[in-house]
């Protein structure tokens, strides 16, 4: 494959799971969220306080919000950075619009999927669908824009991380029910909160659970079968350690490979098949950068020399 088709292919991958995991986030948002007026932080949280207090549809104001922001971080940030985002912000806005209109009884009230009284089971579940939807998202390089294009622009000029500015603007807008609200406000921020740190955990669940990595050490007579297996199964690089049995006084080979875990059972199944009595020690690693892995995500100073 070329690599002008495997970029193609990439980038199509990329924009198919974007698709899947908006089309998630909105049912979530939609089908569990709005029926029981609960909110959220972001855009998205937002739009949902705009339509409990004027009706007007959460796809309307999601979609101003973020073309708006967009308009403010496009010279900042550029068209590159911020492609998958207005496509992201506009698939999001079509698929809100969509379950808002199935979900709209006749007389105008919002049909409730897990029936009357059911508020913290729905709002348990719509989060955890959308911690998994954004986790989608983000893990194929998408972003569903909003707060997101703000704390981008903020880190771009401050010192401040993505998180932290997140944050505070996810207090600002789950806090400010407190002024429109009157005596449903201690709920719906209350809950609001629930729901982002259920978001969240789900969300840093998903995200680790995937990037989570290994570190084999395997000893065996049969190294080179072994390591051939491998690196032929798994694509990912082996390396040699030489060792030295203290028991024995011989002269050893340690095959060295760092992989995802979901591929554990493949390389055991290739160690098994080639030498049954090999020593294998697996053990987790906190995280692993370079090609194959995870990119190295630091700002890189100056230094003054």
């Amino acid at each position: 494959m070329t690599l002008d088709k495997k970029i193609l292919l990439d980038t199509f991958r990329d924009y198919m799971f974007i698709t899947l995991g908006l089309l998630g986030y909105a049912f979530g948002w939609v089908w569990f969220l709005l029926p029981y007026e609960i909110v959220s932080g972001g855009v998205t949280g937002i739009s949902a306080i705009v339509f409990y207090a004027t009706k007007i549809p959460i796809s309307y104001t999601y979609f101003v919000v973020n073309a708006i922001l967009l308009l403010v971080a496009l010279k900042i940030l550029g068209w590159r950075f911020l492609l998958k985002t207005i496509y992201a912000i506009v698939v999001l806005s079509l698929l809100l619009e969509i379950f808002q209109k199935m979900t709209t009884l006749p007389d105008g009230t919002v049909y409730r999927l897990m029936g009357e009284g059911q508020d913290f089971m729905s709002m348990t579940i719509g989060s955890a669908i959308n911690g998994i939807s954004l986790g989608i998202v983000f893990l194929n390089n998408g972003s569903t824009g909003g707060t997101d294009i703000v704390a981008a622009v903020v880190n771009k000029y401050y010192r401040m991380s993505l998180g932290r500015v997140l944050l505070m603007c996810d207090f600002v807008i789950i806090g400010s029910c407190l002024f429109i609200f009157g005596d449903n406000a201690p709920r719906m921020v209350a809950y609001g909160f629930v729901v982002m740190v259920i978001e969240n955990f789900v969300l840093d669940y998903f995200m680790n659970s995937r990037r989570e990595s290994v570190q084999f050490l395997i000893f065996s007579q049969k190294y080179q079968e072994i390591a051939q297996a491998i690196a032929r199964t798994t694509d990912h690089g082996v390396t040699l350690l030489d060792g030295h049995g203290w028991y024995t006084g011989r002269e050893v080979k340690v095959i060295c490979v760092l992989a995802r875990k979901r591929e554990s059972v493949t390389i055991f199944r290739q160690i098994k098949r080639i030498d049954p009595n090999a020593f294998v020690s697996q053990s987790s690693v906190i995280g692993v950068y370079g090609e194959g892995f995870d990119a190295i995500k630091v700002n890189v100073k100056d230094i003054e020399k």
